[in-house]
């Protein structure tokens, strides 16, 4: 059997619709959280406004967006011991009726305090929910959809920031607040129906419960039992392989896949990611353009970076990982080196009026090059370089790296630019993004198309291309 590389067609709906359900339920999570990652910047000038409904300090307004992070970080030891204890299905539920305490904190707080605390305890909740969603979404597909399927939790992400970019600034704050509590809501009806993922059940030896879960995502007809009997090698030589934490460094294979995603991730917000989220409307205010207001700059660039995400999820499957890292980094690196190169300019007294159409330009440009490749590739390699039995771990503390370099970005921006000028945080934001590209050449492994099985080969050095295309003809 000839395994198909080009992504969902509509001739494969019918066949992808229960996995798809399954995995719109599971992401709803990621619009509320992608709302609370983009809040401060259409609140934070609302906060620190004359009229604010809750006083804020400038002080206090940079700790709500680093306390975020903070929470995420906090919060990997409880993710590690949860994904594996009680399961993908549960801890995302988990997530869920966090975020909706989360929200009603948020719309009726009586002073900052309480906004910040909830937002570290977002951060915590926001962390669990993007470790044990791609686990979920990647052992629940079919290779076939897998990235594609992989990449809708960030492409609901950023359906959280069009949302928040278009509602936050023209109604209260408990206004909002309704839209982000009533998503995660809406998971928690519908998303316990749902099955939990063959591979977690197998792991914990309940063959029966996976082979009826497994049933329920995929097509009648499907040889569910061949299926799981693959699944179940898998698991079961996997298991053999020991998961302890050094063994994340002390393997070759795992510590080859723990760097290629520490770098990765670090990467994705070294390339300014946060600060963009976090900071669009302050950026976009320095820069003084007179083309577009930010607000409304604000939500050009959500629906531009839902619209990248998008066609970078429907392609994924058919066109190779390394290409579309290399191409958007690139293309990122670009655009952050034009913003700098223009507030260079303005701060050095050069008059900018006649082309201060530039940074929103280049701001637009980013978030289509970003959202592309650099912002979606690595949440999918995420799920699929590390095996079995480190997985939980192994994922969770790459997404400790991803935290980190959100921590890192975000000083980068509030120091530098405080300190120095607005140029310099993105001119190393820049090179950053030029030193992926070069480590994606040289070190990242093609996982179009591959089995987890196959792929764990790969990252072992024992991947046998011609017998494994032998084996699929037959």
């Amino acid at each position: 059997m000839t395994v198909a590389s080009e992504a969902p067609s509509v001739g494969l709906v019918r066949e992808a619709l229960p996995q798809l359900a399954a995995v719109f339920a599971a992401t709803l999570v990621a619009i509320s959280d992608g709302m609370l990652y983009g809040w401060t910047a259409p609140v934070n000038p609302i906060l620190l406004s004359p009229d604010s409904p809750v006083k804020t300090t400038q002080n206090q307004a940079d700790w709500l967006e680093t306390g975020l992070m903070l929470g995420s970080f906090c919060g990997l030891p409880l993710t590690i011991y949860l994904v594996d204890k009680i399961g993908r299905k549960w801890c995302l539920l988990y997530a869920s009726m966090s975020l909706v305490v989360v929200w009603i904190v948020i719309a009726t707080a009586p002073s900052i305090i309480y906004i910040l605390v909830v937002r570290i305890w977002a951060g915590n909740t926001g962390n669990m929910a993007f470790v044990a969603a791609p686990m979920y979404v990647a052992e629940i597909a079919d290779q076939k959809f897998r990235g594609f399927l992989s990449s809708l939790i960030y492409l609901m992400m950023l359906l959280g920031f069009v949302l928040i970019y278009s509602i936050a600034p023209f109604v209260p704050i408990w206004a909002h607040c309704i839209v982000g509590g009533a998503l995660v809501a809406l998971q928690l009806i519908i998303f316990p129906f749902m099955p939990e993922s063959p591979y977690f059940l197998l792991y914990k030896n309940k063959p029966e419960e996976a082979k009826k879960a497994l049933k329920k995502l995929r097509p009648a007809g499907a040889n569910i039992e061949k299926e799981i009997e693959d699944i179940k090698l898998a698991v079961e030589r996997q298991k053999t392989e020991k998961g302890r934490p050094q063994d994340l460094v002390m393997i070759p294979s795992n510590r080859k896949a723990i760097g290629i995603m520490a770098l990765l991730n670090s990467a994705q917000h070294m390339s300014g990611i946060s600060v963009m989220m976090m900071n669009l409307h302050y950026i976009l205010q320095e820069a003084e353009s007179i083309y577009m207001s930010a607000s409304t700059s604000g939500i050009v660039f959500a629906v531009l970076m839902v619209i990248a995400a998008s066609i970078a999820s429907a392609t994924i499957d058919k066109y190779a990982r390394k290409t579309l890292l290399i191409i958007s980094s690139t293309l990122t690196g670009i655009c952050l080196l034009t913003i700098a190169i223009y507030f260079s300019l303005k701060n050095s007294g050069y008059q900018v009026g006649g082309i201060s159409w530039i940074p929103v330009v280049a701001v637009m440009l980013y978030a289509l090059s970003f959202k592309s490749g650099l912002g979606l590739v690595p949440i999918v390699l995420t799920a699929e370089l590390f095996p079995a039995k480190t997985k939980a771990l192994g994922m969770t503390v790459a997404d400790g790296f991803y935290v980190l370099g959100a921590i890192a970005s975000l000083q980068v921006f509030q120091q530098l630019s405080k300190r120095y000028g607005m140029q310099y945080p993105f001119y190393v934001f820049a090179a950053s993004c030029f030193v992926a590209v070069v480590f994606t050449y040289f070190f990242i492994p093609e996982t179009k198309g591959k089995t987890l099985e196959e792929i764990q080969q790969i990252v072992k050095g024992k991947y046998d291309e011609k017998r494994v295309n032998e084996r699929r003809e037959a």
